[in-house]
């Protein structure tokens, strides 16, 4: 039994909550069985607020719905949420960071919003349970990618690809890159940021089944991945890429602005900030090499959810979350917000001041139309195990190539350490 402070505590909790999410289920939002008011909980910038508040005001002038958006900082999101699902107390519609097992048998089912042909909405990236249910469809997308330091390489006079057709291979673009830091004298070749999705962006380029998890939970560990991670653990040779960003987190940001690396293997989010931080040389989006999968590793900007509060609710959530991924609407919401979007066939133009990121922009899309869909494989699986309530925790796969780099293991080992973690925790 709870102590008595306990309930005390429990109870402010709820009664916290209930005031936060002010028309959830049961709340003053609804009117004999019409909804007037929805509650939508995300957590974003002010500059993306905007985009989500700018439809919440279309969605009233048409359905005299009010949408109250609730914007709450990253990391207390996930937390709210969970207290609120288990004090049934959960907002309309939510973009939420991940899937939660907590709330996800709570969710408005949006199988009939993403089958709706109009939409165009990427099938490739949708996440479905067994049965067919949809918990979440996403927000927008990000994708990883290669940028160049273009001043050195228009210093070299050495071209690099723009279009994913003509895209080159890592041998391909590694001898450029050693020719422009030659010629123009950088530093290094290249910078990788030191993650496991950028990881798995470049095994997948590889033509290897990285992490593709089997029927039976494991994941591979075959000869062709060990040798593919050896190839990358072997750039690490503080020549073509500083040991340093694996083994003891120096930052490739802030090496690729010194302006003494030739190029960064990143994602599209940097675009925006090197167009406003980036003042002393000119830079670029290239194409990803392909060797020889065009792929890249397509994640989640943000999960868009509706609860079943009730049958009413619910029905109101879903017909909010259906006018969202309207066309029209959609279009409106990535351009303002300048997100990548999930559906196809937009007249999109970003209101950039930087032609470099109006371009990396455009090039991004068209690496993620012609990325295999293993591209997406991560992204997909990630929400699967959490409607099966499965939670993977900290990824050892940075600090184990960390290991790798620094000769302490062999890519075997540090493959076969990496899929038992998972195998243990979501297998």
């Amino acid at each position: 039994m709870k102590s008595s402070k306990s309930m005390l505590a429990l109870a402010g909790g709820v009664a916290a909550l209930a005031l936060l999410s002010g028309c959830a289920s049961g709340g003053s939002g609804s009117n004999g069985g019409k909804v007037d008011q929805l509650t939508f909980w995300l957590s974003t910038s002010a500059a993306q607020e905007k985009g989500y508040q700018d439809l919440a005001d279309s969605y009233e002038e048409q359905t005299g719905v009010t949408v109250k958006i609730v914007n709450l900082p990253y990391d207390g999101l996930q937390t709210k949420l969970r207290e609120s699902a288990q004090a049934n107390s959960l907002p309309d519609v939510v973009r939420a960071a991940g899937i939660d097992p907590i709330w996800t048998g709570k969710t408005v089912d949006l199988s009939s919003i993403v089958d709706d042909g109009a939409n165009k909405i990427d099938q490739d990236i949708i996440a479905k349970e067994k049965d067919g249910k949809i918990t979440s469809i996403p927000s927008d997308v990000t994708a990883a990618g290669l940028f160049v330091n273009k001043s050195l390489f228009d210093k070299a006079g050495v071209s690099y690809p723009t279009d994913p057709s003509k895209a080159w291979t890592w041998d391909e673009f590694l001898q450029k890159a050693e020719t422009v830091k030659a010629k123009a004298g950088a530093k290094y070749d290249l910078v990788f940021d030191s993650s496991p999705s950028r990881l798995r962006a470049y095994m997948f380029t590889k033509g290897t089944d990285f992490m593709q998890q089997e029927q039976d939970g494991s994941f591979p560990t075959n000869a062709k991945i060990v040798r593919a991670l050896q190839d990358f653990a072997d750039m690490n040779d503080d020549e073509t890429m500083p040991k340093s960003v694996w083994t003891s987190q120096q930052d490739p940001n802030a090496l690729f602005k010194s302006g003494q690396v030739v190029a960064y293997f990143s994602g599209v989010w940097q675009s925006s900030d090197f167009a406003s931080n980036i003042t002393d040389f000119d830079w670029a989006s290239a194409a990803t090499p392909a060797d020889p999968t065009h792929a890249t590793e397509i994640n989640y900007g943000g999960n868009i959810v509706g609860f079943e509060n009730s049958d009413t609710r619910g029905a109101a959530a879903k017909k909010f979350i259906a006018y969202m991924y309207e066309p029209k609407n959609y279009a409106k919401l990535v351009t303002t917000n300048g997100f990548l979007p999930v559906e196809s066939g937009l007249d999109i133009t970003y209101p950039f001041e930087s032609q470099a990121a109006k371009d990396s922009f455009a090039l991004y899309q068209k690496e993620i139309e012609a990325a295999a869909p293993i591209s997406s494989s991560y992204a997909k699986e990630s929400a699967r195990w959490g409607v099966e309530g499965k939670e993977l925790g900290t990824d050892p796969t940075t600090a184990e190539v960390g290991k790798l780099i620094n000769g302490q293991q062999s890519a075997k080992q540090t493959l076969e350490t990496i899929t038992k973690y998972y195998e243990d925790h979501v297998g």
